[in-house]
């Protein structure tokens, strides 16, 4: 089951494949965990690109914690880390928590 907050639906390791690799859109996907202060405060920063930007890109989250596989396939060690999926295959990633404007400039060519 997909729930959301903010505009940003949470994914599973069970969901992943069709919320995320079939999408038709490019997706987002922050790896995230409930301790993690950083996550926390990219979750208003995300919730506010994906009001905006709902025709280009979707975003989604996922908890490192309650979904070990999928953290594992891509290489995940630390949070938040910020992936972008396009056409099934990881396009672009990175680390930590950002202001908004410089989250958009570096997601300027997926969203073109």
């Amino acid at each position: 089951m997909t729930t959301y907050t903010e505009g940003v639906a949470e994914v599973t390791d069970a969901d992943f494949g069709t919320e995320v690799l079939e999408a038709g859109l490019p997706v987002l996907v922050k790896f995230t965990a409930e301790w993690c202060g950083p996550c926390r405060q990219l979750k208003p920063v995300l919730g506010a690109i994906a009001a905006e930007e709902s025709a280009r890109l979707r975003i989604v989250e996922i908890d490192v914690d309650r979904n070990p596989e999928t953290t594992v396939r891509y290489g995940v060690l630390a949070t938040p880390t910020l992936m972008v999926f396009r056409a099934g295959e990881p396009v672009k990633s990175f680390v930590g928590a950002r202001p908004k404007r410089r989250l958009l400039e570096e997601l300027e060519d997926v969203l073109a």
